[in-house]
């Protein structure tokens, strides 16, 4: 089958799905829908469409774009517009995580799979409102139970919709924690020889204190 007969189906397929999907969603998709026919599309010729299709969308005559992300591909749209569309949804769109979730869903995002008593280690103080929160929005998800703790406790993770929300594909996107410190690192000022001036003995000011405590040079 040519690629050019394929792109339109994925692009339908990206469009209407719900959810992000991989290649090999699209590949299985595609193969039921066009079953009747003897030549079924394999994963490279998907992936060849896709890249074709990304590439499509990057031009700016379209306000969105097909992205990678949430451990698939999806229509999105730019981040230009992204505070005209925050208009549709209003304060829903806007409202961000506070702080403490932030610090909380850092550190399961970070150390996951983890449990609300390691996560509290962490942070120094009780984490149960701010987990219950992410579990709400569905940032995280609960993936079992600690077999090697007492009490077998909850086991923490990211989710899918968290990397949808944060637009990585996967934990391996996050910034490096070395990155993140690297970047709040002061920098320290090169000084070169030039910098200095040397100056004669007989040019140094002669500087005293005076009764009131200021500081003077003596001619």
């Amino acid at each position: 089958m040519e690629l050019s007969t394929i792109i339109p189906h994925i692009e339908a397929l990206i469009f209407a799905s719900e959810k992000p999907l991989t290649a090999l969603d699209i590949v299985e998709l595609i193969n039921n829908a066009l079953g009747f026919m003897e030549e079924r599309i394999n994963l490279d010729q998907v992936e060849s469409c896709i890249e074709g299709i990304h590439e499509k969308y990057q031009s700016e005559f379209y306000p969105f774009e097909v992205k990678e992300s949430g451990g698939g591909w999806q229509f999105l749209t730019k981040k230009d517009f992204h505070k005209t569309i925050a208009q549709l949804n209003g304060d829903k769109f806007l409202k961000r995580l506070s702080t403490a979730a932030m610090e909380t869903l850092a550190i399961i995002a970070y150390k996951h799979p983890i449990t609300k008593g390691e996560i509290e280690s962490i942070r120094g103080v009780n984490s149960d409102y701010s987990i219950q929160k992410l579990l709400e929005k569905e940032l995280i998800i609960i993936t079992g139970r600690s077999e090697n703790l007492p009490g077998k406790p909850l086991v923490y993770a990211t989710s899918k919709s968290f990397m949808d929300y944060f637009g990585i594909n996967s934990s391996e996107d996050l910034p490096k924690i070395k990155e993140v410190f690297a970047e709040q690192l002061v920098q320290p000022t090169l000084i070169n020889d030039s910098d200095f001036k040397t100056v004669a003995a007989d040019e140094v000011p002669n500087l005293s204190v005076n009764e009131s405590g200021d500081l003077t040079q003596e001619n």
